[in-house]
């Protein structure tokens, strides 16, 4: 299915006193431009996360906000180190002896080193992981999901503007044998007209003004571009990593366009010409968004 680049997720999760929220947002970038921000104790899970959303979305920029709240005190702040605690009491006690301060150690010196008093449980750490890993599932699911549905949009839109450019590209067609053939009486006329009493092979001039003419013939620029879009065609059914490939095949479709455009000499080829450029244009922005 064609996807979108643009999309926004969220996901809640929560178990016992423990509450998880992700939030992931996600817009255009040619490749895959991960930010991720965990809670401080999970930051080392960062790997994890990132290898799980690259499994569910292929391109774009990213952010992904991971949050844990806990309505037990003593569950947030984890096991006290008796050990650290003694080591930063000596500590300070030294510190204030040689410096000769007489203010008495208190609990706002302590708690200056309070990511040394406690130690995580490493078995709470994983419970608080999987919670939080449940959450952000729920935001993935949330963000493809919109992200799919704007695909659909955009692949309404892409189709019908195939339509334009095919029954464009049909006007064209049926026109460039007739805009040749009335651009050679065109020169030819001009032609006799300069060399008015001057003597020259008439069957030569006409050779070399047929092939003059011959010069804007388009017919072949319109059946590769007619194959382009049905190339466009199959990529957009297929869906599944279309973007780059959707690029590159519009950028060879504008280069027809212009050939064709630079060939045509009816007035009427040329404005459709153009019809046909601004839908390309149109369809190049499109694509932008896809992933």
């Amino acid at each position: 299915m064609l996807s979108s680049m643009t999309g926004f997720g969220k996901g809640m999760f929560r178990e016992g006193s423990i509450q998880a929220e992700a939030e992931i947002k996600s817009l255009n970038s040619r490749y895959l431009d991960l930010s991720i921000k965990l809670p401080k104790q999970l930051s080392h899970k960062e790997f994890e996360v990132r290898e799980k959303i690259k499994k569910n979305l292929g391109r774009g920029k990213i952010s992904v906000y991971l949050s844990l709240t806990n309505d037990t005190v003593e569950d947030n702040l984890g096991k006290l180190n008796a050990g650290a605690l003694g080591s930063i009491m000596k500590m300070l006690t030294e510190i204030k002896k040689i410096t000769g301060v007489k203010e008495e150690i208190g609990f706002d010196h302590l708690l200056a080193f309070q990511n040394f008093l406690f130690d995580e449980d490493d078995e709470e750490l994983e419970k608080e992981f999987e919670i939080i890993l449940k959450a952000l599932d729920i935001a993935i699911e949330s963000v493809v999901k919109m992200r799919q549905q704007e695909g659909l949009a955009i692949l309404t839109d892409l189709k019908e503007r195939l339509i334009l450019m095919e029954n464009g590209l049909e006007f064209i067609e049926n026109g460039c044998r007739p805009s040749i053939d009335e651009y050679f009486n065109k020169i030819k006329a001009r032609a006799v007209e300069l060399l008015n009493g001057i003597s020259v092979n008439s069957e030569r001039l006409e050779l070399e003004l047929a092939l003059l003419a011959e010069k804007y013939d388009f017919t072949e620029e319109c059946v590769r571009l007619r194959s382009h879009i049905n190339l466009f065609r199959e990529a957009l059914d297929k869906g599944t990593d279309a973007g780059r490939k959707l690029n590159f095949i519009c950028q060879e479709m504008n280069r027809e366009a212009n050939t064709i455009n630079s060939k045509a000499v009816a007035a009427e080829i040329g404005h459709q010409g153009i019809i046909l450029k601004e839908e390309i244009e149109k369809i190049r922005e499109q694509i932008q968004n896809i992933e």
